[in-house]
């Protein structure tokens, strides 16, 4: 009497239960079988080699961690490939938006210092004081990452080596960093 064929289902789930218990071997193929599709969509879209790296890390340790959490289920998310595409095609799209913004950022204060006239002048100092006095209420890590990225034009590989950390870590952290800032500067209006 032969057994019934085990189904796609069931393959999925054996592969979220060898996540669960970090088998190595499960995570290295999930990593390699992965990685090329998520390479062809960030190179596609305006990306480099060093943004797939990063969306990538980012997306696969986002994955494992829900995996873990329970917050992953084949029933209601589907393949755990497809859904780790899923992750890393939003976290570019995310990407993409910030530096979307940032561009927009830049163009309008490049317009602003151009304008010149005293009262943009005035409301700019004014944007400063709130930066200053903000700055007051980030802890010492944030302040002194922020101080070498923005005033000393550090790269993330050396703000990174500075404070023992990867440059992946160093980029999530100033993000965070940048984040909190702005929302202290946004109160303080």
């Amino acid at each position: 009497m032969s057994l019934p064929s085990p189904t796609i289902h069931d393959l999925q789930e054996h592969i979220v239960e060898q996540i669960k218990r970090n088998d190595e071997e499960t995570l290295r193929q999930l990593y390699l079988s992965n990685y090329p599709a998520v390479e062809r969509y960030v190179l596609q879209n305006s990306g480099t080699e060093a943004d797939v790296k990063d969306v990538f890390q980012e997306a696969f340790i986002a994955v494992w961690r829900n995996v873990q959490s329970g917050r992953f289920s084949v029933s209601t998310s589907g393949s755990i490939h497809s859904y780790l595409l899923r992750v890393a095609k939003n976290k570019w799209l995310d990407v993409l938006r910030q530096k979307k913004r940032q561009s927009l950022s830049v163009h309008d204060g490049i317009e602003t210092l151009s304008a010149g006239n005293e009262a943009q002048d005035a409301e700019t100092e004014a944007r400063l004081q709130s930066v200053k006095e903000s700055l007051k209420y980030l802890n010492e890590q944030c302040r002194e990452l922020l101080f070498l990225f923005y005033y000393r034009k550090e790269s993330l590989r050396n703000i990174a080596d500075v404070f023992s950390w990867s440059e992946n870590t160093a980029k999530n952290n100033k993000y965070r960093c940048l984040q909190k800032l702005r929302s202290l500067v946004l109160n303080h209006k």
